[in-house]
């Protein structure tokens, strides 16, 4: 059984639904990483519509401490979705001041704690993240930021992972399929 799954893609690219997709027990954790804030009625939205794709029976859990809900999975557990990391990382750099300059130690042990957990997650995991690192460059000290600490995460995960996609114009590409070493 494929026991942890890496949904990659860019922005609208469907990987949230092809994520959705592989899961088909009745009842799933989805994780939302997402941080809500105050009048951003836009993101409200987005995160409406993502609620509303969801089948009733599953269980959402809010911006969690990520490392800690994956280490404390058990087998018996219902899978884990994972929904998604671009907004989980974006809350650890924002808790560690790293827009700043500062905080690069503690985005770090958060990241390994991550893939740690990951790697050692008792029951199904789908994880979704955003593929960054196509090319551009960006021109803000800050967008580099993002872009390689996440693109570093995806590496590392990858690395976990039985499966990997990456969806492109909503069509999934499989890289690595389970019990493979990719295509």
């Amino acid at each position: 059984m494929t026991r942890r799954t890496l949904v990659l893609g860019g922005t609208r690219s469907g990987k949230s639904a092809h994520a959705e997709g592989l899961l088909t027990d009745p009842v799933v954790t989805y994780v939302a990483t997402a941080r809500r804030y105050p009048g951003d009625d836009d993101w409200d939205r987005r995160i409406a519509r993502h609620v509303e794709r969801r089948p009733a029976a599953w269980t959402t859990v809010e911006a969690p401490d990520l490392p800690e809900l994956l280490a404390a999975a058990g087998g018996d557990d219902p899978p884990l979705l994972v929904d998604d990391l671009a907004t989980w990382l974006t809350g650890v750099l924002d808790d560690a001041g790293a827009w700043e300059g500062g905080g690069t130690d503690e985005v770090e042990r958060e990241c390994s704690a991550l893939v740690s957990a990951a790697a050692a997650c008792r029951t199904r995991l789908v994880v979704v993240s955003a593929e960054v690192g196509l090319g551009v460059v960006p021109s803000t000290r800050s967008g580099r930021l993002f872009r390689d600490h996440l693109g570093s995460l995806n590496a590392r995960l990858a690395e976990v992972c039985d499966e990997v996609f990456l969806l492109v114009a909503g069509i999934p590409l499989t890289l690595r399929e389970a019990g493979g070493a990719g295509p």
